[in-house]
């Protein structure tokens, strides 16, 4: 792989930028790196303090008292991921503090509120960076808790509860706590163990499933702290792995019950397989045999490339079951999980242990929705970085554990790109693995990941910048190599990646001052401009556009590069050249131009287009304003030129002359023709263009399956495979679901009001008035969600047929070319039909919500039997997901 002279000039240019805003992150780095002070947990006794306590010595949180000063500590930073907690639990404080007792005055509740608050943050913060050592942090911390438990029991038991689905990657610290309240308090133990039950099955009725694997992950850890009997830990599973053997449910409802077992496995194999070693080989045949018979036909449509080497692209069961297996030939060692129970063993041992409730899955019902399958993400192996710590290899259960961590890091503190960079670096064991490496393909493992990010794709953007400038000597280096290798595998990586990758360099680019050693990506130059490494380097240049300014770009890139470099966004006015004399509306257009310009009104407009001749009719006399083309492409023609100042002065102009465009566009040929003229006038500022489409639909001039049919149409077959034009379209589907999910909150509000009359009027006395009085209120509600139930099927039959314009678009085009490959024995898979295939993919899988809604209705009218099997496999990969 060439990285050197890209990388190297590379690095040393975003080493430069980034330390010109090395201020920003200098605090979280010094931490990160371990030469400034951590705060303590509260004030002003500190946990380090508790080190010095004697065994089994009780300090209750009563004596953390404001400081002379009446300073109090904050419970949570403003960066705390937890922020939402405190939030929650201030609003139940009023409901439950006083137990249905007489409410105090706000003087007497002021302290326990206090008390309260540390609770919150001493368990919020115990783990972190401390003067003393964890063991004697949470020997202390165990000591307050256990004194404040008369008090705080429920406060205790909720925040403990809470921290563990929420803040899993420091999970053995919150069950090693658990253990040692366990051990002093027997009953607080079996109410915790209750209470994370309920919690469990409550995260399984309303399908948080994420937050479930994290409570099952708990639960198991909490047989390493003999806190719960392993055997009954093992029956859990049991019933987990039963599900397996269910009869008519999703192949992805077995899936998570299979992968919340496998992915516990690092923590508590161990210990299980000492105890009951025959019922766990039984477990794991069960799974084995499972994983035989399991369909997985959904792999390909999910996966980032369509090849698999360097590395194989893995389905995320497969590849988890491979990692446990090993871990199994291994003994069940694994070297990377901090365990600080093992520091209490001696306490641990001699507690009473539990046995968890009988757990039975809760039955699959229309209203669950598991999680999609996932194909792992796989960008680095040891050979990348071969002077540094060795990267565990794809099967080691090291790399799941430490990318499960990372991936934890960035749920629990993705909204804070600063806390959330600081917590990645200063992951622990950092001296023994590559880190960098770890967390840049984590990054773009969840930046890429199909069908949808976690979270809002400019976030990855912006925690990688906050990265560079907290590590400017070394991860810049690292992402400049996997930039590298990102652009060497474009030509078998999925369409709407390359997208996200488009989006992020572009993005990434623009806080760097947008340089990049462009010469040594020169070779795509002679490549087929429809292939997709100049495709790309044109689309990186178009978005870093947008961000900046056309000569800026044309200044940054080299000259060879001209022919991938964006053209002039300039409107193109065929009627302002006085050598197109000739054309049919010119003299119309002078006039029209002259009478915009003097604020004329729509009635002036419409009697000046009245001469304009239809070239569609012998005689025009009598056809008023329905759809004439010269019409619409003289008006549209001229006003875009008057208004092409600015976005704002388009906008004012659509909005101004709203009535004269639906007018010369009222049938579906004339939205499609003003939407043809506006490309013609703005082809080379693809920007404007999505604009003024995006404005257009919300002025409803064109709908939205004007929009789709004009993108399939013979004239955008030039700019078929260009980013903005998906763009355009997945915007446009957007606008149309939103439209029907308002309206379909207009009809349940009023019916939520109705019922609310009727409650009322049920709880009333009889008084005839009363009724009278009611009924008319009743009657223009009633009437009111008649109409509003007409417009939500009027709204859901507009939805259904975008769906179905757009797809049998696709089908028509992609049949089209399939034909002519056979016809004349040329290869199918040119990069015009990746491209094509893997557009038909994206808006599966985008809006795969709304979709399968009308999957009865797609299987069929379009995708029938019948169909090609290379379009037909599409539908049955998107079916295979939620199978």
């Amino acid at each position: 792989m060439r990285t050197h002279g890209a990388l190297s000039r590379a690095v040393s240019l975003w080493a430069v930028e980034t330390s010109k805003g090395a201020s920003w992150g200098r605090r979280a780095r010094e931490v990160a790196v371990g030469r400034a002070r951590a705060p303590s947990f509260f004030h002003p006794l500190s946990v380090s303090a508790f080190s010095g306590l004697l065994p089994g010595a009780r300090v209750s949180a009563n004596v953390l008292l404001p400081s002379p000063s009446g300073r109090v500590p904050a419970s949570f930073s403003s960066s705390s991921p937890l922020r939402s907690l405190r939030g929650t639990m201030s609003r139940r404080r009023h409901s439950d503090e006083n137990d249905g007792r007489q409410p105090h005055k706000r003087r007497r509740t002021s302290e326990p509120s206090k008390i309260e608050e540390r609770l919150e943050s001493l368990i919020c913060r115990v783990g972190e960076k401390s003067s003393s050592s964890l063991e004697s942090n949470l020997e202390g911390l165990a000591g307050v808790l256990e004194a404040d438990l008369p008090n705080y029991k429920s406060k205790i038991l909720r925040i403990l509860c809470t921290v563990a689905r929420l803040l899993p990657v420091k999970m053995t610290v919150y069950t090693t706590l658990v253990g040692l309240l366990n051990a002093r308090n027997y009953n607080f133990g079996g109410e915790f163990v209750e209470a994370m039950i309920r919690q469990l099955k409550e995260c399984l009725k309303v399908n948080m499933y994420n937050e479930a694997v994290y409570l099952v992950r708990f639960l198991s850890d909490l047989v390493n702290c003999h806190v719960i009997a392993a055997p009954s830990m093992v029956a859990m599973f049991e019933n987990f792995v039963g599900v397996t053997q269910e009869e008519d449910i999703p192949q992805v409802r077995c899936d998570w019950y299979v992968y919340a077992f496998l992915s516990s496995l690092p923590w508590v194999g161990k210990e299980l397989y000492e105890k009951k070693d025959a019922e766990m080989d039984r477990i794991l045949s069960s799974v084995e045999n499972y994983l035989k018979r399991r369909q997985k036909i959904h792999a390909p449509m999910l996966q980032v490339w369509s090849a698999d080497k360097p590395h194989p692209q893995e389905e995320y069961l497969d590849c988890l079951w491979a990692q446990i297996q090993k871990l199994k030939k291994d003994r069940w060692q694994e070297r990377h999980i901090p365990r600080p129970y093992l520091a209490f063993d001696n306490v641990l041992c001699e507690a009473l242990q539990h046995n968890l409730p009988p757990f039975t899955p809760p039955p699959h019902t229309e209203a669950s929705i598991y999680p999609m399958p996932r194909v792992i993400f796989r960008m680095f192996d040891y050979t990348d970085d071969p002077e540094g710590p060795v990267m565990p290899g794809s099967h080691s259960v090291e790399r799941f554990v430490i990318e499960e961590n990372l991936h934890c890091i960035i749920r629990s503190h993705w909204k804070e790109r600063m806390t959330c960079a600081a917590q990645l670096l200063s992951y622990p064991g950092n001296n023994k693995i590559p880190l960098n490496y770890h967390i840049v393909e984590v990054v773009f493992a969840e930046l890429f990941q199909l069908p949808v990010p976690p979270h809002t794709e400019v976030m990855y953007t912006t925690l990688l910048i906050e990265l560079c400038k907290l590590q400017p000597g070394s991860l810049p280096q690292v992402l400049a190599q996997a930039t590298e290798m990102l652009y060497m595998r474009l030509d078998t990586m999925n369409t709407t990646c390359i997208d996200r990758f488009i989006n992020w360099f572009s993005h990434h680019l623009s806080n760097f001052q947008f340089r990049w050693s462009w010469e040594d990506w020169s070779d795509c130059l002679s490549e087929n401009l429809d292939k997709p490494r100049p495709k790309f380097v044109r689309e990186v240049l178009e978005k870093c556009m947008r961000l900046s300014y056309h000569q800026r770009i044309v200044d940054i890139v080299p000259a060879t590069f001209s022919v991938l470099t964006p053209a002039n966004p300039t409107c193109i006015y065929k009627y302002g050249d006085e050598s197109n004399k000739s054309l049919p509306g010119y003299n119309v257009a002078l006039c029209l131009n002259i009478a915009i310009k003097n604020k004329a009104s729509n009635d002036e407009i419409f009697t000046i287009l009245k001469d304009v001749p239809n070239p569609n009719q012998d005689d025009d006399d009598d056809e008023g304003f329905s759809f004439n083309p010269l019409k619409i492409e003289v008006f549209v023609q001229t006003l875009l030129h008057l208004a092409a100042k600015s976005l704002s002065h388009s906008f004012s102009a659509l909005g101004k002359f709203r009535e004269v465009f639906k007018t010369l566009a009222e049938s579906d040929e004339g939205k499609l023709h003003v939407l043809r003229v506006m490309y013609d006038v703005w082809k080379n500022h693809p920007q404007m263009i999505a604009v003024l489409v995006d404005k257009m639909i919300r002025t409803q001039i064109v709908d939205c399956a004007a929009v789709a049919n004009w993108i399939f149409s013979s004239e955008l077959a030039h700019d078929f495979t260009r980013f903005y034009i998906w763009e355009i379209l997945h915007s446009t589907i957007r606008k149309m679901n939103k439209h029907v999910v308002m309206i379909q909150k207009e009809l349940e509000e009023a019916k939520a009001r109705l019922a609310k009359q009727h409650k009322r009027r049920d709880s009333d006395d009889d008084d005839d008035d009363d009724d009278r009085s009611i009924d008319r209120e009743d009657g223009p509600l009633e009437e009111q969600i008649e109409r509003l139930q007409e417009k939500v099927e009027s709204a859901q039959s507009e939805q259904k047929n975008l769906f179905l314009v757009i797809f049998q678009r696709f089908i028509m085009i992609l049949t089209e070319h399939l034909v002519r490959c056979e016809t004349g024995g040329i290869d199918v898979m040119t990069p015009w039909y990746k491209n094509c295939i893997e557009r038909l993919e994206q808006i599966f899988l985008q809006h795969h919500q709304i979709i399968h809604q009308y999957m009865v209705t797609l299987e069929n009218l379009l995708f029938t039997a019948e169909l090609d099997h290379h379009i037909l496999a599409v539908f049955q990969q998107f079916c295979a997901l939620q199978a």
